[in-house]
């Protein structure tokens, strides 16, 4: 999609140069995946402690054994 943005110099400039962008697209693209992994992450350990595990992976592992 093309899109028309104000985004300042210097900032581009850095953030090529962070990413290792070669072009202005790639760099925004890196940065954009980047923030979306990040967020993610986030949400993710959010949820520790709120969601109950058991804490049977070796029964687990028993019964794939005999899975067929």
């Amino acid at each position: 999609m093309r899109t028309t943005l104000n985004l300042d110099d210097r900032l581009m400039v850095e953030l090529k140069k962070a990413t290792g962008a070669r072009t202005k697209t790639e760099a925004i693209h890196i940065a954009a995946r980047e923030f979306l992994r990040r967020r993610a992450a986030a949400r993710v350990k959010e949820l520790a402690g709120k969601i109950p595990l058991a804490d049977n992976w070796k029964e687990l592992r028993e019964l794939e054994r005999y899975e067929v």
